[in-house]
């Protein structure tokens, strides 16, 4: 097995493509470093009014959220985790921060996830459909190995291919952030809003735990991608979908959210388990334990069909 995963892994690293990607992925990072340089350089000072400013703030908000009956659950949540973070700030005399730091830079950085997966589905995409464009596959399936093995090697490594982008996401932002933005003023707690009340969590922990459970929709949509590439055999049809859905999913579970009760039980309605750490459930009643549930079922149903099409179906040519 280590054997197939290390022939894959050079595969992947043969292409030209690869480095293409990683070199993009640094850009749009430094990109986003430079914004928020110039972003900091453009702030005003900061003053001692600033609780007036958040009550000003909230004022807005509420206006905002009263005109937003029929909006989108995420839409509402955002005014609702607006006001009652300032109101907290006001009350404990926590004024907001004025200045960007690294640990700034990262949560911000941590978006980026999702340019990630773009670029790891494209991987996904191909790594089964391309030895059948390729006429490839005669080749590999003649080797002493079994099937599922092959296929199992296959998704291992991009998997693998995944954290290695994520790493790279991560450590860059964080090198980037010191050396632009410093250490800032070494508080070390963040104002998260769980279940309509905000919280105070620790900061380090909670970039961590946005790393990882941001991660996870670009990880299910890695293995669908690799699914469609395994039963239809077509990188392109692989590609589209997956890129539709990581771009629109969340907002159309969103417009469905609101009306139906039963969008609890699409994949991207459980897929953003940071709903539970620094929000509220997309659904009323929503759990993580239930999240964990329909995420695991997906998961199954995706591998299941993978191995069933790929090791049962004649390899014509």
């Amino acid at each position: 097995m280590l054997n197939l995963i290390k022939n894959e892994w050079i595969k992947i690293f043969k292409q030209v493509s690869t480095y293409i990607m990683i070199g993009f992925l640094l850009l749009v990072i430094f990109a986003a470093g430079g914004i928020m340089k110039y972003m900091e350089s453009q702030e005003k000072p900061a003053n001692d009014n600033w609780k007036q400013e958040l009550i000003t703030q909230n004022e807005q908000n509420k206006a905002q959220l009263a005109d937003a009956e029929g909006a989108t659950p995420s839409l509402k949540e955002f005014y609702s985790k607006e006001i009652a973070i300032n109101e907290y700030r006001i009350e404990h005399n926590m004024p907001p921060e004025n200045s960007y730091s690294v640990w700034g830079f990262i949560n911000e950085s941590s978006g980026l996830t999702h340019f990630v997966g773009l670029l790891v589905i494209i991987v996904a995409s191909g790594i089964v459909a391309n030895e059948f464009s390729w006429g490839t596959i005669k080749i590999l399936l003649i080797k002493p190995y079994k099937r599922w093995k092959i296929l199992l090697a296959k998704y291992l490594t991009t998997i693998l291919y995944l954290i290695t982008m994520l790493a790279i996401l991560f450590v860059t932002a964080s090198i980037l952030g010191l050396i632009l933005f410093g250490k800032g003023t070494g508080d070390n707690v963040h104002l998260a809003f769980v279940n309509g009340a905000v919280v105070e969590q620790n900061l380090s922990l909670y970039l961590i735990k946005t790393y990882i459970l941001n991660s996870l929709s670009v990880f299910l949509l890695t293995t669908m991608a690799f699914m469609i590439s395994a039963v239809f055999r077509n990188s392109g049809l692989a590609i589209g979908i997956s890129i539709f859905l990581l771009l629109m999913g969340g907002t159309i579970t969103n417009l469905l959210a609101a009306k139906f009760d039963w969008a609890k039980y699409s994949l991207f309605a459980n897929t953003n388990l940071m709903q539970y750490v620094d929000g509220m459930p997309l659904v009323e009643g929503m759990t993580l334990s239930f999240s964990i549930i329909m995420l695991l079922i997906y998961f199954v149903i995706f591998h299941t069909m993978a191995f069933v099409f790929f090791t049962k179906r004649d390899i014509a040519n």
